[in-house]
Formats: structure tokens, C-alpha cells, sequence
């Protein structure tokens, strides 16, 4: 689904037919595609919240230690349960 996404994507911001999307583009316009929709959301986030930086929407690596931090903890209580 996300192949099928990303060639709608392509066809709309250059005009193309998804066949001709198919016959003509490469991973390098993939890479451009992902990094003008990332600036576009960032921008519009920016807007939505009166100027200021968008909230952050990606999890440090703190935080992903934690929930991992807790998994390990779940998995072992329900493993001395068994």
C-alpha cells in the first residue's frame, strides 16, 4: 500500500500517470519526494502551533529504552505466571 501511495504522491506533484511514474522514476526521487512531504508537515506543524517549533513526533532514545525497559518487565511477570 505504501508503493501505491508513493507513486500517487510522484504523479501529483509532477503530473504524471502512475504507469509513467512507474517507467521513469527511481529510488532517488523517492528519497526527494520523502524529504519535500517531511519539510511540507514540518512547516504546516510549525503553522498550526502559532510559529513555534512543532512538537516533536519521533521518540528519543530515552524513551525508547524506557518502553523497552518496561516490556522486558511485563514479559517477566507473566513469564514466572506460566
Amino acid at each position: 500500500m505504501t508503493t501505491i501511495m508513493q507513486i500517487d504522491t510522484l504523479g501529483k506533484r509532477y503530473g504524471l500517470l502512475p504507469s509513467e511514474v512507474l517507467k521513469r522514476s527511481d529510488t532517488f526521487d523517492l528519497y526527494i519526494m520523502d524529504a519535500a512531504l517531511s519539510f511540507e508537515r514540518y512547516h504546516h506543524k510549525k503553522a498550526m502551533n502559532n510559529g513555534k517549533e512543532p512538537i516533536q513526533d519521533y521518540i528519543t532514545q530515552e524513551q525508547l529504552v524506557q518502553i523497552a525497559q518496561q516490556a522486558d518487565d511485563q514479559y517477566g511477570e507473566l513469564k514466572d505466571k506460566s
